[in-house]
């Protein structure tokens, strides 16, 4: 049952919007000291370090995770190899308003996906606010010049990044309707290190795939160390954790809501941090994909 929204509540779903927008900062500002695939790999190498004193216990062989290995290879594939890599091959080339106007636009390929793959029902309001919010991250991708459209001169990231939404969502639906084993059920570290321990086998293949295809360099130092810290303590685990506990009070229809707080807080951020400075179209895209997400959820 759900409970109302207190301010305790807000407060904790604001603080996952708040760290992936600095997710997406940080991964902008460390994208001449390491490979982007290689920076995703050793984020979730240390988040596994961090996280097996809590759940530790996944790794024996009557928890669970072994007998549904398959299950949860595919989600550590989705959800930690791909989606976290390609936001990070993204902001190479993307700036963080960008990557994270085009994320919010997740609930609409949630609702697709679901609709095509899933037998989800889909509603005349629904596809009505579908289409507002792509039109939003439409002028994301053509920066408030719909001529780039027509001639395609879309910027690389921007297309990993819708890329990466579209992965999320696949991820988002194959954790519905499936019950995980009774051991690991309601405790969201060893949901998550199960999730995790998979990933770290697929991001580590990716990353090597990436040094074999040329050469490669990490600058190693204070800032980099502490920037990899940050992602894997806060947008990894810590995130995952407030996200999870909101939902779980509140609801994911009402917890969907902050997560278009994101795209805000990288404004934000970047202007602080980066010196990219918000222009008047991502102020449009703001709108018109919140305003497509909230007519998208709102019951008839």
């Amino acid at each position: 049952m759900n409970h109302p929204l207190t301010p305790a509540t807000a407060l904790m779903l604001v603080v996952p919007p708040l760290l992936w927008a600095g997710n997406a900062v940080v991964g902008r500002l460390v994208n001449a000291m390491v490979p982007p695939i290689t920076l995703n790999f050793l984020r979730w190498a240390i988040a596994l370090l961090i996280l097996a004193p809590m759940a530790g216990w996944v790794f024996r062989a009557g928890s669970g995770m072994w007998q549904h290995w398959r299950r949860f290879a595919i989600l550590g594939l989705l959800g930690v190899g791909m989606y976290n890599a390609l936001q990070y091959l993204a902001l190479q080339s993307s700036t963080p308003i960008n990557v994270t106007l085009v994320a919010a636009s997740m609930p609409v390929w949630m609702l697709l996906i679901g609709w095509m793959f899933f037998g989800a029902g889909v509603s005349r309001r629904q596809v009505a606010g579908a289409l507002l919010s792509v039109a939003g991250v439409l002028i994301v991708l053509s920066h408030g010049e719909w001529r780039q459209l027509v001639s395609m001169r879309l910027v690389p990231g921007d297309l990993y990044m819708v890329l990466a939404t579209i992965v999320w969502s696949v991820y988002s639906w194959l954790l519905t309707g499936r019950k995980e084993p009774e051991a690991i059920r309601g405790n969201w570290a060893a949901f998550l290190l199960a999730q995790v321990t998979f990933g770290v086998m697929w991001s580590g293949a990716f990353a090597a795939a990436e040094w074999a295809t040329g050469p490669r360099h990490i600058a190693w130092g204070w800032p980099l160390a502490a920037a990899l810290l940050y992602v894997a303590a806060g947008p990894a685990i810590i995130a995952f954790r407030c996200w999870g506990a909101g939902v779980q009070r509140v609801g994911p229809n009402i917890a969907a809501f902050f997560n278009n707080l994101t795209p805000l807080f990288a404004a934000l951020m970047s202007s602080a941090f980066l010196g990219e400075l918000p222009h008047a179209y991502h102020a449009a895209a703001f709108v018109m994909i919140v305003g497509g997400i909230v007519l998208s959820s709102r019951r008839g």
